[in-house]
């Protein structure tokens, strides 16, 4: 799959919105990707996240369990893991960081890749990473479907994307003056049950 075919998924799911929106890295950014609107389908998520492994595949060979983020990684860690015949695990926050829990567990030997649904700053796969580092398996590399950071994010380890985009990311208090004109729109799901900003 070609970066404009993954795009077009998400055209046609709805999930490319342009506006005034803040990012759950608390960043504001003129578009939002509601990956949500992909993952409510299962053509279409099956569509991105087999294109995802076999990227995941031809970067860093075999692959036994995929660790992903709750709650937005849950959906393409699974699908992505299906299709690379590997295990699916997540990690949740318990007390703020994210931690394996329900049981999981990644056994000695084990070849992990974390998957990523959008990389912006890179913070939650960066937690994500930092709660498996002491796990007996071995994290060969990460995953996502769409690095908005175009390509600067840093999780320290190689991380593979089915798209790169530069997407403009701003400080609250640095806005250019046709977004700081728009009503900010907090959608991502670290602001469930927040008011909006």
């Amino acid at each position: 799959m070609t970066q404009d075919d993954v795009l077009q998924v998400f055209r046609d799911a709805g999930a490319l919105l342009e506006g005034h929106f803040i990012l759950s890295s608390g960043l504001h950014s003129p578009v939002f990707l509601q990956k949500m609107f992909v993952f409510m389908d299962p053509a279409k998520t099956e569509i991105v996240c087999k294109a995802m492994a076999e990227k995941i595949a031809a970067a860093f060979g075999k692959i036994d369990y995929v660790v992903s983020p709750a709650i937005g990684g849950i959906v393409p860690g699974y699908e992505t893991a299906r299709h690379l015949g590997a295990k699916a695990v997540f990690v949740e926050r318990e007390s703020g960081q994210f931690v394996l829990r329900r049981g999981f567990s990644i056994p000695a030997g084990a070849r992990v890749v974390m998957v990523e649904d959008i990389v912006t700053t890179g913070l939650s796969s960066r937690e994500c990473l930092a709660s498996i580092a002491d796990v007996p398996g071995e994290i060969v590399g990460a995953a996502c479907l769409i690095d908005r950071s175009g390509g600067n994010a840093d999780l320290g380890v190689p991380l593979v994307s089915l798209v790169t985009l530069d997407i403009p990311a701003y400080p609250a208090d640095a806005l250019p003056p046709e977004l700081a004109a728009l009503p900010a729109v907090k959608p991502g799901s670290r602001a469930l049950g927040q008011a909006p900003a």
